[in-house]
């Protein structure tokens, strides 16, 4: 549910099964976020909210609604233009060195630029779509060799050394941005 406050904005409330009370954070778009018991009515989350008005302000990092719509904008243009490329770049280059995944998966993880678990599922950020090319390469072939090795052993760096020669000057590069909006 989404309740639409005149200060907060936008405030998200989720109910949970293992909740036992009302938990206030700021979620990644920088809304406002409300965890409360699964049997929450509508009617007393919006009460709850009312009543904590001044400890969620002096506590939490709000952001200002117009700022959560320009967020929104932003990711809606990064997704479009992410679904349109690191795809086919990830089977480009899966190709190219004999790698086999299952499925890429596009997130938007505030920490990480790609991930590749055990059941051989890519995720890619669309931060990557900040960031120039090499630097977007440089992931996917990162995240590929974690399809032979799970670490970050000596193998696994050779593995990604032997696809791109710059690896140690990309991923110092690649610091100097965040995958988050």
């Amino acid at each position: 549910m989404i309740i639409s406050d005149k200060e907060f904005g936008e405030v998200i409330v989720r109910r949970n099964a293992l909740s036992s009370g009302v938990k206030f954070s700021i979620s990644t778009s920088g809304r406002l976020s409300m965890s409360v018991p699964k049997y929450t009515s509508d009617f007393l989350a919006k009460r709850f909210l009312n009543s904590n008005r001044e400890v969620i302000r002096e506590k939490l990092p709000i952001k200002n609604p117009s700022e959560q719509r320009a967020r929104d904008y932003q990711k809606k243009v990064l997704m479009k233009k992410a679904r349109e490329y690191l795809p086919y770049r990830l089977e480009y280059y899966a190709k190219l060195y004999g790698y086999s995944y299952e499925k890429c998966r596009l997130s938007h993880a505030n920490t990480r630029w790609g991930s590749c678990s055990s059941n051989r599922t890519i995720s890619l950020n669309i931060g990557l779509m900040k960031v120039p090319e090499p630097l977007r390469d440089y992931v996917i072939l990162h995240e590929l060799a974690h399809l032979n090795h799970m670490d970050h052993s000596r193998a696994f760096w050779a593995e990604v050394a032997s696809h791109d020669k710059n690896y140690k000057s990309h991923e110092k590069k690649l610091k100097m941005y965040s995958p988050g909006l």
